[in-house]
């Protein structure tokens, strides 16, 4: 378990991230159409996990706006921003922002992907959401950048998730 810090007060996650070099866990998450999506929904693409509480939060949405304007520059490379917020909240903050560089996948159906990422938040006033996070996964399911933001509040760093590309 790790722990992280929610406004300067501890809380725990389920676990620790994927190690780099591992083969990323499979997961089924939710998109706005309603369907699942897996890894294999975007078999041979790199991929970047940005993993965040709640859209819903000024912190999360600059992520997600910073992560939009990046990605439209790399290539074979998709943005999943992972919330446990519903795919139509998910889909009126994008639609509402001019975000179409990144995918929204909600944990809807379940806690798996959260778990076996090890960013469920155990305790404190967001337990049962996750905790910020980064996994950056190259195009065959690789893990090749972690980052486990250590205050919840705080932005991801940007840069490092961008140059583990390569």
């Amino acid at each position: 378990m790790a722990q992280v810090t929610l406004k300067g007060n501890p809380v725990t996650t389920s676990g620790d991230l994927p190690a780099i070099g591992s083969q990323a866990p499979d997961f089924r998450l939710v998109g706005a159409d309603l369907g699942d999506l897996t890894l294999a929904t975007y078999a041979g693409k790199r991929k970047i996990l940005n993993i965040v509480p709640s859209l819903d939060t000024p912190t999360c949405q600059a992520s997600t706006r910073a992560f939009n304007e990046r990605a439209s520059a790399l290539d074979n490379t998709v943005v999943l921003v992972v919330s446990a917020d519903l795919p139509f909240a998910q889909g009126r903050f994008c639609a509402g922002e001019g975000l179409s560089d990144v995918v929204t996948a909600a944990m809807m159906r379940g806690r798996d992907f959260a778990k076996s990422y090890g960013v469920l938040i155990t305790d404190g006033p967001l337990e049962g959401v996750t905790s910020r996070a980064v996994v950056v996964l190259d195009e065959n399911d690789k893990v090749v950048h972690t980052q486990l933001v250590g205050e919840i509040a705080d932005e991801p760093d940007y840069d490092a998730a961008i140059a583990a590309l390569g």
